[in-house]
């Protein structure tokens, strides 16, 4: 792409520290604070490590490890055409739970950082103490709910509220989509997603403003729809039966869901529904904010992590 930012671009400075892992055979770009036991921080779509930077000296100064993780193909992190499959993600975490030289960590996920964690939950348990996951159903929860509500009306359709993700199995029309007017759409979506409170202020304007560089970055526009692409074309395919498979068994760690009260894309069933696939479930709906609690209201955020994290 023509003028991209380079990906060292999103190295911000801050009460952090970069640098880069070695796990499951990619080079992963990490931001760092603290020390004491693992959290990782997974970020969502059109996002990067960044969306965390409210939770990374909060985590700091209560006397826990942090790393924000730039996923596979996001960010400063390697961008290799395959391993988009929620496996090869979910191995992504785990390896870099053991490159940090740590046996567990707390795993703490947004949109689909959230879906990781509850994949990494199931697929790798040893390695994980608890799981915190924000705006981020169970996958066979938001699956169920996506199929039966699929007839109703707008405001209770939970495939209309996440119509991105079915636009995105079309080929090279939706990379061309998301890094048009140098990334605009990328604004249109968090505004849509967000609460009215946040938008008024000077930190959604630099979110906004970061997100659209950061998705400039070469690859990162390919790389974010192959994540989309592989969760719908994977229900045809026995990799994902065999996903659902081992999805199906309820995740036997502590887990905690944390939503937007007004969240626009994961409406109030599918948030209802996840109590049915884990074991220890503890649920918040955080009054006056969408899709972004973490990033809109971080106040909150970080005292139900916090209380969270030290009872587990």
């Amino acid at each position: 792409m023509a003028g991209a930012p380079d990906p060292s671009s999103v190295r911000v400075e801050g009460p952090w520290t970069h640098r880069d892992v070695y796990a499951n055979g990619i080079r992963v770009h990490v931001a760092e604070a603290g020390s004491g036991p693992l959290v990782l921080l997974l970020h969502g779509f059109a996002e990067f490590w960044w969306a965390w930077r409210h939770q990374l000296p909060a985590l700091a100064g209560a006397g826990y490890r942090a790393v924000a993780v730039d996923l596979r193909g996001y960010g400063d992190t390697d961008k290799p055409p395959r391993g988009y499959d929620a496996w090869t993600l979910a191995g992504d975490v785990a390896g870099l739970v053991r490159a940090l030289g740590e046996d567990t960590a707390h795993v703490v996920g947004h949109g689909w950082g959230g879906q990781l964690a509850w994949s990494v939950g199931a697929l790798h348990p040893r390695l994980v103490r608890s799981i915190t996951t924000v705006s981020a159903p169970h996958p066979l929860a938001l699956r169920g709910r996506i199929r039966r509500t699929a007839l109703r009306g707008r405001s209770r359709n939970q495939a209309l509220a996440l119509g991105h993700v079915f636009r995105a199995q079309l080929p090279v029309l939706p990379e061309r989509w998301l890094t048009r007017e140098r990334g605009a759409v990328v604004e249109t979506l968090i505004r849509r997603w967000a609460g009215e409170r946040w938008q008024t202020t000077p930190d959604f304007v630099e979110c906004v403003s970061r997100c659209r560089e950061a998705a400039l970055v070469q690859g990162v526009a390919h790389c974010s729809m192959e994540y989309y692409r592989w969760a719908v074309r994977s229900l045809l395919r026995s990799e994902g039966r065999r996903f659902t498979e081992a999805l199906s068994r309820p995740v036997d760690v502590p887990a905690q869901q944390l939503y937007g009260a007004g969240d626009p894309c994961i409406l109030p069933g599918s948030r209802e529904a996840s109590k049915d696939h884990v074991a220890h479930h503890v649920r918040h709906d955080i009054p006056e904010t969408g899709h972004f609690p973490h990033e809109e209201d971080p106040g909150t955020t970080n005292a139900l992590l916090l209380r969270f994290l030290a009872a587990h």
